[in-house]
């Protein structure tokens, strides 16, 4: 993010996962609808094209605002170049073309890995750059979304900004939009913010069947862990708005009043909170209009390319492709590929969207639907689902107790491997979970040695140590400095860090060492 779940085991996985945070769908809550097909893609591929407006037009008032309401006072929708490869949207590009390929909406974990390694690389930030860097150790997703060991996922907003395709690709069934969106979005992110991805894959869901902003959001709360911080969040947008109609920048101020953490600018323009409340703030200011809704979004600000592209699928959804077609902006039909390695060259908007109609055709057909004609028509039969929580909110201690017993054995196994990927990844592993002490005194040459080896891994050690301004991440600083790993001097200023971290290839520049563990 830019200054920013074989089949079988998934669902099972899902279902009855080890922390018992995922919950079964109750089946007497499915009822048997039925929607024109021709429906059903018109709005497929009116929220794709909603997402890329969003992203390509709100990318100029990315953090352009911040506490202070902007000053975009007209905006009409346009395309003229079509849109490109984006993080807002190309993580899910790589997903859904995968998931369409191998006929399997849960793509296992290990696949993903892969995924990532051969296509996800640039223009990746913030919890998706640590989980691809925590890939490079070894560690398996989603793994690499853990609270624990990626400092970014307990707040960045990479849960709402990968899930709007999994909203379109299970119309009118929001629980299971929600379980294939964290399916994919915990690979980077967990607790709150995966509680935004089940709000707006929700709501997205929602919105095939309902126009009604308030009740595609009632739905949207409908989803969220009841002891979710973004139920506050959106509770108090509500009543603000209904005593400013007219009036956002004082929303934006009570925003900012109550819900701004003193001294972590990060996590406050990037995190899940804050932008999740000018979301809702612009659903509701927009009252049902496409432009003035990207418009309002804009003006909020924080991150708000990934703001407008959420916010773009919902309105797209609602108004469908024909619609936003019929309002004449200029759009051009062309999805460029600027940054997603061993993808198509040739995608356009409309072929991306149609992968996700062939993803939905299968969702559907797996969760008892299908396609059919009646009365001359085709439509699909979609098992409906009403809007509820499927994963709860982690419990810290709980969460860490939980990986250190499952990874525990592993970590003294990798230690004693002699292979430095594995005993780098064990000296990760332990430092993160408080088990330095230990096998640091009952393996001192091996612990030496994987020390070593992980300090060659600059990409990790850099963001531990040259990037700031959050509290997970300065706790899993002094972890690491308490065990002997230190900064070289010769890093580059910290408010670099996004935009050089791909630029630096000199490990010597960057990466760390353990203290008197140099090797000669």
């Amino acid at each position: 993010m830019k200054p920013r779940i074989i089949y079988c085991l998934a669902i099972i996985f899902l279902l009855f996962s080890s922390k018992g945070q995922l919950k079964a769908q109750n089946t007497s809550e499915k009822k048997m609808i039925t929607l024109p097909a021709e429906l059903v893609v018109d709005k497929i591929r009116g929220g794709m094209l909603g997402m890329m407006i969003g992203n390509m037009n709100g990318w100029p008032y990315e953090f352009k605002f911040y506490g202070k309401y902007g000053d975009v006072k007209t905006y009409v929708p346009a395309l003229p170049e079509g849109a490109q490869t984006d993080d807002d949207t190309d993580f899910e590009w790589v997903y859904i073309y995968n998931m369409q390929k191998t006929r399997n909406a849960y793509l296992p974990y290990t696949d993903i890995n892969a995924y990532w390694k051969t296509s996800i690389n640039d223009g990746i930030w913030c919890a998706n750059r640590y989980a691809r860097y925590l890939m490079d150790l070894g560690i398996q997703a989603p793994m690499t979304g853990s609270v624990v060991l990626n400092p970014w996922a307990e707040f960045n907003v990479s849960g709402q900004f990968i899930c709007e395709s999994f909203g379109l690709i299970a119309p009118a069934m929001p629980q299971t939009a929600a379980k294939i969106g964290l399916h994919y979005t915990k690979v980077a992110i967990d607790n709150e913010p995966a509680q935004t991805t089940q709000l707006f894959t929700t709501m997205i869901s929602t919105a095939f069947v309902q126009s009604d902003i308030n009740k595609i959001l009632d739905a949207g709360v409908a989803s969220l862990d009841p002891n979710s911080i973004i139920i506050q969040v959106i509770s108090d947008v509500r009543k603000w708005h209904i005593q400013n109609p007219d009036n956002p920048a004082e929303i934006l101020r009570l925003l900012h009043e109550k819900y701004v953490l003193n001294d972590e600018l990060v996590r406050n323009q990037n995190g899940s909170v804050l932008n999740t409340g000018v979301i809702i703030a612009s659903f509701l200011y927009g009252n049902g209009n496409f432009s003035e809704t990207i418009r309002h979004s804009m003006n909020f600000g924080y991150d708000a390319d990934c703001n407008a592209a959420t916010l773009g699928t919902l309105m797209g959804t609602i108004y469908g492709h024909r619609r936003i077609l019929n309002e004449g902006w200029n759009i051009v039909n062309r999805y460029k590929n600027t940054k997603r390695a061993n993808m198509p060259m040739d995608e356009t908007i409309i072929s991306f969207a149609d992968r996700v109609v062939d993803v939905f055709e299968m969702v559907n057909q797996e969760n008892g639907g299908s396609k059919t004609v009646e009365n001359n028509t085709v439509v699909y039969k979609i098992s409906s689902e009403k809007p509820a929580s499927v994963y709860k909110l982690l419990n810290l201690d709980e969460e860490k107790l939980r990986l250190k017993n499952e990874v525990e054995k592993d970590i003294a196994s990798n230690l004693l491997s002699g292979k430095k990927q594995e005993m780098a990844q064990a000296a990760y592993l332990a430092v993160s979970l408080d088990l330095t002490k230990d096998l640091k005194k009952k393996y001192p040459k091996q612990w030496k040695e994987a020390c070593y080896n992980l300090s060659g891994y600059w990409k990790v050690i850099g963001n531990i140590f040259h990037s700031d301004g959050f509290k997970s991440l300065v706790q899993l600083k002094e972890k690491f400095s308490t065990a002997g790993f230190v900064p070289m001097v010769a890093a580059p200023k910290t408010e670099d860090i996004y935009k050089d971290m791909e630029n630096w290839k000199d490990p010597k520049i960057l990466y760390t060492i353990v203290k008197g563990n140099k090797k000669k």
